[in-house]
């Protein structure tokens, strides 16, 4: 695992990868590129976890995890993991793997997209430029696969929990009729923090606010309200309290 170091001006870019010439080649093709800087790399999960929780939100970065990652914490719990603790990262699965299955699991647990490694230097390159502009990116998958993806997402969505536990404790304190100020000294996170996983929050639930998505949790069972709260709660929750950031592609 590298030191971090940050470019004034660069996209910031982590590699995670386990497989070492790959991660040294994707190396050497990023140092060569101006506007690209390698914050950090890493080979397995926990290093890369620490490493990428590290970053600050002012230094936004794209994250690269390759899905061969394995072990009791593989490249899926990666995802997630990042995902809930720095939702300002911008996460790109990459692999040799075009499964839709593989593909769609890592988007499910909080990827922005996914990058085949046969894809061409260049594609690659303009690949992570595309994600750090907040684009959804898929790099090199056949067509066709874009719908097996899709019906796959659906899939989880129907078997696994929507929200992640941190997404469950933002949405509970809204709840409570919390403002983001107060919600990041509850959960020990800084305000931005709050608002990127409500942004998030709101569009896994399809609601356009904060009453909307409280409702849309309890009817799911994903949030658990006193029947009563459910007409009451838009008395207790102002929808102008917490602002929202508009753009969710950071993630």
């Amino acid at each position: 695992m590298s030191s971090l170091r940050r470019g004034s001006q660069a996209i910031g870019i982590v590699i995670i990868e386990p497989i070492g010439i790959v991660r040294m080649s994707l190396r050497m093709l990023f140092d060569s590129v101006p506007d690209i800087d390698v914050l950090g790399e890493a080979g397995e999960a926990d290093a890369a976890l620490a490493m990428t929780t590290s970053i600050k939100h002012s230094a936004g970065a794209v994250v690269l995890v390759g899905v061969e990652l394995s072990g009791e914490h593989d490249s899926f719990w990666l995802i997630r993991a990042i995902r809930d603790r720095s939702p300002h990262l911008t996460i790109l699965a990459t692999g040799t793997d075009l499964q839709p299955r593989a593909i769609s699991q890592a988007l499910f647990m909080g990827a922005d997209g996914f990058i085949h490694k046969n894809s061409s230097p260049e594609r690659y390159i303009e690949a992570v430029r595309r994600a750090s502009a907040s684009e959804l990116v898929l790099e090199g998958l056949p067509r066709g696969a874009l719908g097996e993806i899709v019906n796959g997402i659906d899939h989880q969505r129907s078997s696994t929990a929507i929200l992640t536990p941190r997404e469950q404790q933002v949405l509970a304190a809204v709840a409570d009729g919390l403002t983001a100020r107060k919600i990041a000294r509850r959960l020990g996170v800084g305000e931005r923090t709050v608002t990127t996983h409500l942004n998030h929050i709101y569009r896994k639930l399809g609601a356009s606010g904060r009453v909307a998505a409280v409702t849309a949790a309890a009817r799911m069972g994903v949030l658990t309200l006193p029947e009563s709260d459910l007409v009451s709660r838009s008395d207790v929750v102002d929808a102008n309290s917490i602002p929202s950031t508009g753009s969710i592609a950071s993630n």
